[in-house]
């Protein structure tokens, strides 16, 4: 069993992944650690996202077996995310993100990273979100 660091440490590492072939690797490299894992790309307006992004990580997350389809485990995550989507207020509002969202779990901690880059056109900054939830 891992504590909540080193599960949030994992969701980070996936979250700033370059590659998809880099992202697979770390993802199965996690699974056999014992750390479920999955990650999900995401762009578009900050405030209409935030909704979405929080859907898509939920979706992400049952898909990859990390929750069950029960109201306290999806709550868990929702929540992880909308903790994580929140860091991005103060740089991101009236502006867009795109990156990527990641999802980690071992036992009852599940955790949250998103890494966006911030910004209008090629005038980007970059910002990493986390949110912890404990089922």
């Amino acid at each position: 069993m891992y504590n909540s660091k080193e599960v949030m440490t994992a969701a980070i590492r996936l979250a700033v992944t370059g590659s998809i072939d880099e992202e697979k690797e770390l993802i199965r490299e996690f699974n056999e650690r014992g750390i479920l894992a999955a990650a999900a790309n995401y762009g578009g307006e900050y405030i209409s996202a935030i909704g979405k992004i929080i859907e898509r990580t939920i979706v992400a997350a049952k898909r990859e077996g990390i929750i069950k389809e029960t109201h306290s485990e999806e709550g868990a995550v929702a929540g992880a995310a909308h903790e994580a989507v929140t860091y991005f207020a103060d740089k991101a509002l009236g502006l867009n993100i795109g990156g990527k969202i990641a999802i980690t779990r071992d036992g009852e901690h599940v955790c949250v990273a998103m890494f966006f880059g911030v910004g209008m056109v090629h005038l980007n900054d970059v910002a990493i979100g986390i949110g912890h939830r404990v089922i």
